[in-house]
């Protein structure tokens, strides 16, 4: 199973980088927050302090068109705000 899916860059998540240590990832829906922790400590050689966990929904959406009305959904993810210790640090920028 792999864990982590892929880091979320965006701006907010690059505030709480900057100000917290902290670094978010799309997870796997079934993994915990142990396995998350190891994933990570793995792949970047970081110690994690705290690790918190959100599972969010699908989305609905109803769109109209000339032969009615039809329904889709996205699919639904996990998301993990992993907390570095103080001497630890993942930069993301640092390949582009």
């Amino acid at each position: 199973m792999n864990i982590i899916k892929k880091p979320i860059v965006s701006e907010k998540a690059t505030n709480m980088n900057e100000l917290d240590n902290c670094v978010s990832f799309i997870v796997d829906k079934r993994a915990n927050k142990i396995q998350i922790k190891k994933a990570v400590e793995d792949s970047y050689n970081v110690v994690v302090k705290k690790v918190r966990t959100m599972t969010y929904a699908p989305e609905r959406k109803n769109k109209y068109t000339k032969t009615g009305m039809q329904k889709s959904k996205s699919s639904s993810f996990k998301k993990a705000i992993v907390q570095l210790a103080d001497e630890s640090n993942i930069d993301f920028y640092s390949n582009i």
